[in-house]
């Protein structure tokens, strides 16, 4: 199979849809891998890094697009990107089509097939490939919050693990799955004082055995996100609906009662953002003030750190990659429901019913686009 991977185009992403050891290990298995020029040069991995791995450099995403069968990217694909999909090609990449009506259409559109890495599940009931870059997210939202705390950023000048004689500033984290747990790490290891909000009485319970007296733990109701969000100095939005929107949880009057300059988080922003004031921003002007509140909703925050995640999310997605390689998209789909559970788009259907309902369309099944 001819497997392509495009340089990414979205505002300061860095990261790459294959390093050269996932190359290798297509290569091996007899495909053919297309690597745009300079795709992995943010993340200091040369062409001829490529080329020894055996990939063929290739000038241009247009010529990506028109040679390969399987398109592996990391973000979803952009206006001009969609316009060069194929019918009957393979997309593999974040999809995030939830809050995304244009891209949908676009992919529709094009008679792709679209393969979202958020929505394939394991045994589990996990999501695999979403859990790297939440990883990444996590740790990066205490990261980030921090540095947003500072006066400079328009924060309340607050640092986050205080000092000997005053206290440090209280981080409220909603979510207590992968970016939770992580965001949790990181801002206990800070020292500051960390409050988390979750619906599940079962991870609120293991979360506590993990941490200890280190973090507070609080069954998620409305009341108590209206109890708790108003005395934060940082709150971190770490919901997620698989392949869904995620919920408002922080409405725009209840930033009338926080304190003026603390900083909200918003990780779920892929997905539509948790909190009614969340719109995207980048890398390049990641903040924005509502109300005298900080908001930092990056809608790519592990493209901050691209090497360490390209690597983080190749580990994941390899196997997966050379399963479609192997086997072709509709076997490899028929083989495994988790990774037919990742399909969103194929040729001019939505085949998730998550995303489906958030758009407003008729969705399909999996099998039943694939006839069976």
């Amino acid at each position: 199979m001819r497997v392509g991977v495009p340089k990414e185009i979205k505002n300061n992403e860095f990261r790459v849809g294959l390093v050269p050891s996932s190359v290798r290990e297509l290569a091996a298995n007899g495909h053919e891998v297309f690597i745009e020029t300079n795709a992995g040069i943010g993340i200091d991995i040369s062409d001829d890094n490529y080329r020894q791995a055996g990939a063929f450099i290739v000038e241009t995403a247009a010529e990506i697009y028109a040679t390969a069968d399987l398109i592996v990217k990391v973000k979803e694909p952009q206006p001009n990107e969609c316009k060069m999909c194929r019918e009957g090609q393979v997309i593999f990449t974040y999809l995030h089509l939830a809050p995304d009506p244009e891209q949908a259409k676009a992919l529709l559109e094009s008679n792709c097939i679209a393969i979202a890495y958020e929505t394939v599940t394991d045994n589990e009931g996990r999501l695999p490939l979403l859990a790297p870059m939440s990883e990444v997210a996590g740790r990066m939202s205490i990261q980030a919050g921090a540095h947003a705390l500072e006066k400079t950023q328009g924060g309340r000048g607050i640092l986050l693990g205080g000092v000997a004689g005053v206290a440090p500033a209280h981080v409220v984290i909603l979510g207590g799955g992968v970016v939770g747990t992580n965001a949790i790490r990181m801002a206990i290891g800070m020292e500051a004082e960390v409050t988390v909000l979750d619906k599940s009485l079962n991870r609120l319970r293991e979360l506590d055995f993990q941490f200890g007296s280190s973090l507070h733990t609080i069954y998620a109701t409305q009341d108590a996100i209206e109890r708790y969000v108003p005395r934060a100095d940082l709150v971190i939005g770490a919901v997620l609906i698989p392949g869904g929107s995620a919920p408002k949880l922080v409405t725009r009057k209840m930033l009338a009662e926080m304190k003026p300059g603390a900083v909200l988080v918003d990780v779920a922003i892929d997905q539509g953002g948790c909190f009614e004031t969340s719109m995207p921003t980048t890398h390049a002007e990641p903040t924005y003030r509502v109300d005298d509140i900080v908001h930092y909703c990056v809608a790519n925050m592990p493209g901050g750190v691209p090497r360490t995640s390209s690597f983080a999310l190749n580990n994941a997605t390899l196997p997966f990659v050379v399963d479609l390689a192997n086997k072709g998209y509709k076997r490899a789909l028929l083989e495994d429901v988790h990774l037919r559970n990742g399909l969103n788009v194929h040729m001019g259907k939505i085949t998730h019913s998550a995303v489906a309902q958030a758009l407003g369309l008729k969705g399909y099944s999996p099998l039943e686009v694939l006839n069976v």
